[in-house]
């Protein structure tokens, strides 16, 4: 059985709807936005900030300076952290991924749960200390018409700029998983199933994916 099940989510196709209910017809636990708040306690950078830089781009010191210290945890200083020698450290946008990462791992070490988004799903296959026969990569996609339904019916968008805004955020998802993986986010490959949530809806997508974790 795989017991650590990453759910990667295309915006408004019901990706966290159906990673919860996964975990409560497996009866494990569920972890999406609560990963900012283990990574902020972990790594000293504050919640909001993390909150607002996790898929806004990519890495690199140029994104930082852009993002300044608005979001900073007090000690950060200019969004920039430096070394005893006055030197650059890693760049704010790395070390959010890297606690991230590093919460990402502990949680999967600690037993069978179910991940949404954040490219646990690379972290995961790449880690040493998780095997790969007990991990369920999902990726979760729908038409773009139902995603932008269900955005502005579950997300509140407003219908006017709806599908624009459903776009860029996908845009942001992808850019984002591409620069910290360098992989191709949703590509077909890097995944065990992947879930058009508008064929089965979430109920039944979530009954898929129990089925498939408790048969593999």
């Amino acid at each position: 059985m795989k017991k650590i099940i990453t759910i990667s989510r295309e915006y408004g196709s019901g990706g966290h709807s159906i990673g919860k209910k996964v975990s409560e017809l497996l009866q494990v636990p569920f972890y999406d936005k609560e990963i900012i708040d283990m990574s902020a306690k972990d790594s000293g950078l504050s919640a909001d900030f993390i909150r607002k830089t996790e898929q806004n781009l990519s890495s690199g010191l140029l994104y930082t300076l852009l993002l300044g210290a608005s979001y900073a945890a007090p000690g950060t200083g200019s969004g920039v952290t430096t070394n005893p020698q006055g030197g650059m450290n890693t760049p704010l946008a790395d070390q959010v991924f890297n606690a991230q990462r590093k919460v990402i791992i502990n949680l999967a070490k600690q037993g069978p749960c179910v991940i949404v988004g954040r490219c646990a799903d690379y972290i995961l296959t790449q880690c040493p200390d998780i095997d790969s026969k007990e991990l369920l990569n999902i990726f979760i996609y729908a038409p773009i018409q139902d995603k932008v339904r269900r955005a502005i019916e579950q997300k509140g968008l407003d219908p006017a700029t709806a599908e624009k805004d459903v776009k860029l955020i996908d845009k942001r998802r992808a850019n984002h998983y591409n620069t910290f993986t360098e992989q191709t986010w949703g590509k077909r490959s890097h995944y065990d199933l992947l879930i058009n949530s508008s064929l089965f809806g979430i109920e039944k997508s979530a009954e898929f994916i129990v089925e498939a974790a408790k048969k593999s």
